[in-house]
């Protein structure tokens, strides 16, 4: 049972590592490639660093399956089993919620953009690039929609 609660444990681990959520405009993904997007001029009038939040909540729902795996080995009866399942989900939901906490707060940008025809739209985004306020750039739409630099100026 040991070695499948390690087994587990790392499967969860890299799970965890992999729902990383990019928030970077650079980064497409393969599904984006070759999509055409409608693209809108703007200039920014506002700028300013936030907070981004990518909790899911995935990390305490497997760190809760984690622990009660680990947690249903302790004892030798199946009272002790059960009990040992209920406090390892527990731990292991707790712990895992901490850990994709700590993982998944990260700074951006919320850019505040004027079309030429007067309207407004605001996007967030990572840190890079980063626009400042008169800057001309484009609206990518798409999913996700992201601000880049106009080339045109």
């Amino acid at each position: 049972m040991k070695t499948h609660s390690s087994a587990l444990a790392l499967v969860a681990a890299a799970f965890l590592a992999g729902c990383a959520n990019t928030t970077d405009p650079r980064t497409y993904s393969v599904g984006s490639v070759g999509q055409v997007n409608r693209s809108v001029s703007g200039t920014v009038i506002s700028a300013r660093i936030i907070r981004i939040d990518a909790n899911t909540g995935t990390g305490g729902a497997i760190g809760g399956m984690t622990g009660a795996v680990a947690g249903s080995g302790i004892g030798g009866s199946t009272r002790a089993n059960a009990v040992g399942a209920i406090g390892g989900a527990v731990v292991g939901a707790v712990i895992g919620n901490a850990i994709e906490s700590g993982n998944s707060q990260h700074q951006g940008m919320e850019y505040v953009i004027t079309t030429p025809h007067g309207s407004l739209m605001t996007i967030a985004q990572g840190m890079e690039p980063t626009f400042k306020e008169g800057d001309k750039v484009i609206i990518l739409y798409g999913s996700p929609a992201r601000v880049i630099k106009d080339p045109r100026s």
